[in-house]
């Protein structure tokens, strides 16, 4: 999500404490400053250290840098695809 919001940032080190708490391989959501306003990402911690993380998300992988997160938390496994239900028989 892009956009404007009061939000502040999170010193670096907070930032790794908490997803140090959820562990390399938890899904997460991560905000994060870009130029212009606010993004998130949203996918598997893959890489943690005191400096960046890494987010694999449904695209792509994300590195952000601990020093521009503004919010973290874990989220729970996506949804089981529905499964597609079959046509009624027109019957013959």
């Amino acid at each position: 999500m892009v956009g404007d919001s009061p939000l502040t940032k999170v010193p670096a080190a907070q930032a790794f404490s908490r997803l140090s708490v959820l562990g390399v391989g938890a899904r997460v959501v991560i905000r994060y400053r870009i130029e212009g306003g606010f993004t998130d990402a949203l996918g598997n911690l893959t890489e943690l250290d005191e400096r960046f993380c890494t987010v694999a998300t449904k695209r792509d992988e994300v590195r952000i840098d601990l020093s521009r997160v503004v919010a973290t938390k874990g989220v729970p496994p996506p949804p089981t695809p529905r499964s597609r239900r079959e046509a009624p028989d027109s019957g013959s």
